[in-house]
């Protein structure tokens, strides 16, 4: 990559694509001062090669983060500005959700709950309570165009998010939250692009990862590779897209 942000924040980056971007950051020339990387699973095997990476990478900083827990997103934004300190936050990517394979039959309250909780609620709340943080980058870096060099809100979202593209039914968790987040994001890019912040949504394609499964077509290098090449060319024309992760020039149908 040509140009990199000073700082990026990635949820749910102790696995999968998040763990992928997390590499891909790494292994960038030049790359970014800040990579804070946020799991809810520290300390556990399934967060190992994440704080083994950070052990021994100067400009990886892991953060404890529940994104189904609104109450605790102050702390966490504290130790961010701890870190990033008067530069703000360039980049929050919104990356951690939840896939609950449910259908008409056996799709209960609780998992619908937990799946707006995941996908919707957290994204939403966690971007107001780093607002401030971003705010500061946007201000700090004003005479740069809009853009994640400045700063940005990425969300995580899905073709299952789609309403016009729903043509099997079923999933209704995830189609569900993850139609509500697309509505968040195109709320957040009308309402703060005017503090020099744009918000753009994402479908990172069907990944071999835990909730993808291994007969995925897309492996996570495939998807992390476009994905940064799509983030390296957001500007002003595409804030409140909804972008695939291989094709930047083209939106998906909301």
């Amino acid at each position: 990559m040509a140009t990199v942000p000073y700082s990026i924040m990635i949820t749910g980056a102790n696995q999968g694509v998040g763990l992928g971007l997390v590499k891909y950051l790494l292994a960038s020339n030049p790359r970014p001062h800040h990579v804070i990387a946020a799991s809810r699973n520290l300390g556990g095997e399934g967060s190992k090669e994440l704080e083994e990476l950070a052990a021994k990478e100067d400009c990886l900083s892991v953060v404890k983060l529940d994104v189904t827990k609104p109450d605790t997103f102050a702390a966490v934004v504290g130790e961010v500005d701890g870190i990033v300190q008067e530069n703000g936050l360039n980049v929050l990517i919104n990356n951690a959700g939840i896939y609950l394979k449910k259908g008409l039959e056996d799709v209960t309250v609780e998992d619908m709950q937990l799946a707006f909780s995941t996908n919707t609620i957290g994204p939403l709340m966690l971007t107001q309570a780093f607002l401030p943080l971003l705010k500061q980058a946007a201000s700090r870096l004003a005479a740069k165009p809009l853009g994640w060099q400045r700063a940005v809100v990425i969300n995580f979202s899905s073709r299952f998010g789609s309403i016009s593209d729903n043509t099997s039914g079923g999933s209704y968790t995830t189609r569900s939250s993850k139609a509500a987040l697309n509505a968040v994001t195109k709320s957040l890019s009308v309402d703060i692009v005017k503090d020099g912040i744009i918000v753009c949504a994402v479908h990172p394609g069907w990944v071999q990862t835990k909730s993808g499964g291994p007969n995925a077509p897309i492996s996570v290098e495939q998807s992390v590779q476009g994905l940064m090449k799509l983030f390296a060319g957001l500007d002003q024309n595409s804030n409140g897209g909804f972008f695939r992760y291989d094709d930047s020039d083209t939106q998906l149908n909301w």
